[in-house]
Parts: structure tokens; sequence; C-alpha cells
């Protein structure tokens, strides 16, 4: 559903490029979770995949369209959700009125019910409101919409706990078959158990891609103070019961993914990571 096709963009000619001939295949009826370390190009790569940015070379194409041309067929199916953005100084109706329309799925009833379950409503100034409150809006808005990508950077900053507890419900049950969700995020512990697939990316490269059913098959997260464990472990970190460990999952058991301890690893050991995962796929 969307190609990302050797890839390269730079701020300026002169600089050193943020993406170099990165490629990435996205598939529908997945929630992605986009990780990597500051400034390796995540945002920037949302920004290209909606034809915000003009790429040096390589192309994003979404139903074999080259998102580029900023068509109205590609446009009215993609919502970003940046990770700073500004709201106008006018009433959430007449926001509503202003932009739904760019957006033939928008749906009012869903976004008074997502502005329900945030226990906010319609009769709202946006001039008025905080960080957070705007956040809750814009986010009630960008699924209101239901577009068939839906691109997020750090959707969870600026959102309370009761906040971000409803975001993981509503991104739980509104995904669907025909849709493609992708969050870009450092608050790991926000959206570990909503991912489908897991994206670790560093210096444009790809360094992890896969499902978390296959990472939960390869790999066993334990909480444990046993050293016995621990000096079989891919990864450890300290924790409160003792360490956290990454394993081998070598008797199918189940654990959750620790998005933290997968992460730390992928960057330190990749070469092992991608050995573990291609044992696994045979």
């Amino acid at each position: 559903m969307i190609e990302i096709d050797n890839l390269s963009f730079a701020y300026k000619r002169s600089k050193p490029a943020v993406i170099q001939n990165f490629s990435l295949n996205l598939e529908r009826g997945k929630v992605y979770g986009l990780l990597g370390k500051n400034g390796v190009g995540k945002s920037t790569l949302l920004y290209l995949m909606t034809g915000l940015l003009t790429p040096r070379s390589g192309r994003v194409l979404f139903e074999e369209t080259d998102v580029r041309k900023r068509l109205p067929v590609t446009m009215q199916d993609i919502f970003l959700v940046p990770e700073e953005f500004e709201l106008p100084p006018v009433s959430l109706v007449s926001f509503i009125e202003l932009n739904s329309p760019f957006y033939p799925k928008f749906s009012k009833e869903d976004m008074m019910r997502y502005l329900h379950y945030f226990e906010m409503d319609m009769d709202l100034n946006l001039k008025t409101l905080s960080m957070g409150q705007k956040k809750k809006v814009f986010m009630s808005f960008a699924l209101a919409s239901n577009t068939s990508v839906l691109l997020m950077d750090e959707p969870t900053n600026g959102l309370d706990i009761p906040g971000k507890s409803q975001f993981r419900k509503f991104i739980a049950s509104e995904m669907s078959e025909d849709k493609i969700i992708i969050i870009s995020t450092h608050q790991v512990r926000d959206v570990d158990r909503i991912l489908d697939h897991v994206l670790i990316m560093d210096n444009s490269r790809v360094l992890l891609n896969e499902s978390t059913v296959n990472i939960q098959k390869c790999l066993l997260f334990k909480e444990t103070d046993d050293a016995s464990l621990l000096a079989n472990a891919i990864y450890s970190l300290p924790s409160v019961q003792g360490h956290s460990l990454m394993l081998r999952n070598l008797k199918d058991e189940e654990s959750d993914i620790n998005l933290e301890l997968l992460f730390n690893a992928t960057l330190s050991q990749p070469k092992l990571l991608i050995e573990l995962f291609l044992k696994n796929d045979k």
C-alpha cells in the first residue's frame, strides 16, 4: 500500500543527507511503531510520506501514486499528526466546518465520540485550550477523518494519564484491515500493547522490521533476579526486580514485549538480532 523506494533527503544541499537510499514497504491492517534515536530522520520520513517535503532522490508511492504530487486522491486519504502544531483561534465547530470537507470519510459522530471519551465537547474555543487539550482535539479530528493512512509523531506527548489510556483504546478499537497507522515515538511504554509491527531505524537503515508476533516467538522478556538467566541474556537492564532480560525464546513461552529493551538491544547488537530472526523464519 505504501512503497518507499530508495529515498534520500537533505534539508540543505550543502548538508549531509538525513535519509539516504532508504526503502521500506508498509501494509494495510497494521499499527507500526517507528523507533529510533533523535536525529535519525523519523519525523522527516513522516513528512516525506505525506509529500510535504521533496526528496533529493527516490519516491514514496501510496496506492502506486507519488505522494509528492499532492493529488487530492492521495491527500484526502492521508492524515499527519505532527509532534508540534498550532490550531487557529476559532471555535471547534468552525474548525470542523472549514477542514472536514477535505476528508470525504470524516464523521462528525465519530468526532463527538472521541471528544466525549477525552472528557471534552464540541462547544470549545481553540484559542483557550492548553497544549494537552489541543492535542486531544486534533487527535479526535484525525481519527474522525477515517483516512486509510494515519501518521502520528509523538502522539502521547502532552497527554495526561487518562488521555494516554484513551488514546490506546482508540487505536486498538478503530484499527481495521484497510488502514495503516504509523506511530513514531520515544514514549514506548505508551504504545507497546497496541503495535502490530516494530520498525527500528538508525542512520538510514532499517535495523529491525518485524511483527510483534514474530518478536514474541523469537524472544522472551523477563523481570528476574535469577543469576543463571542473566548469564544467558541477549541484553539486560537493571530493574526493581533485579534485571529486565531479553532472552532467546527456546520453549515457546509467552511474554509481553519490552520495547525499551528491544530497542537498546537492536542498536547495540543489530547483526545478532537479524541472525536470530532469520533462524526463526527457517
